[in-house]
């Protein structure tokens, strides 16, 4: 089995969790959601991570997103880590946990690391709301991740869905363009003289033909 790449559906897959079995993608059928593995429960990167995602979680879900996370471990284990870290850390994690205690679910989606053992990488899927894997983002087990980067994505791919249009690095803080948003090069050379023309009217802003960008309304 080849692993899942960019813009394929995510596969079909019944799964346990800490709310109890889901199917994926259907029972997040018209919203985004956020797949992410982490190596083993009681590990101390692991829980700083599962805090970050709790505490970002309302504005994750406010992009109509949501969050499920993975490890291969048993269902007790992750209940018992959730309930550590509401007693201990003063943080309830609202969303669920896959128990993939067998690394099928791993396997199918390439979380595991050959030289790392049998623990999952700490492998993040961006999945849209008609069930289309649009990012895939793989860190070490030594490398937390950042959840704020992760939310950043999400926001980005909307807004590129909703605009045609495609989004500057470090955005919405660009060192060229600041938080505007980049129009697609045109495709011909009658399309590319229109846009130094719009770009002359003041309709939008541009570099060159090839470079042009604008503020969204």
């Amino acid at each position: 089995m080849s692993l899942p790449r960019l813009g394929e559906k995510f596969p079909e897959m019944e799964v346990l969790t800490t709310h109890g079995k889901m199917k994926l993608p259907n029972d997040f059928r018209g919203k985004w959601f956020v797949l992410f593995s982490h190596p083993a429960d009681f590990t101390p990167v692991c829980t700083t991570e599962f805090v970050a995602f709790q505490k970002r979680y309302d504005e994750i879900k406010k992009l109509n997103c949501e969050l499920i996370g993975l490890s291969i471990d048993q269902v007790f284990a992750h209940i018992k880590w959730v309930e550590w870290i509401k007693e201990k850390l003063g943080v309830e994690i609202q969303f669920p946990i896959i128990a993939d205690d067998t690394g099928r679910i791993a396997e199918t989606l390439g979380m595991i690391h050959p030289g790392k053992g049998s623990n999952t990488i700490r492998a993040v899927f961006i999945v849209d709301d008609k069930g289309i894997i649009r990012a895939i983002i793989y860190y070490p087990q030594e490398l937390g991740r950042n959840m704020d980067e992760i939310l950043r994505a999400v926001k980005a791919l909307q807004i590129s869905d909703a605009n045609g249009v495609a989004m500057p690095a470090n955005w919405p803080n660009n060192e060229l363009i600041g938080d505007k948003v980049i129009i697609p090069p045109p495709l011909d050379e009658k399309k590319a003289r229109e846009r130094l023309e719009k770009a002359k009217a003041g309709e939008i802003e541009c570099y060159d033909w090839w470079f042009c960008y604008k503020k969204l309304e």
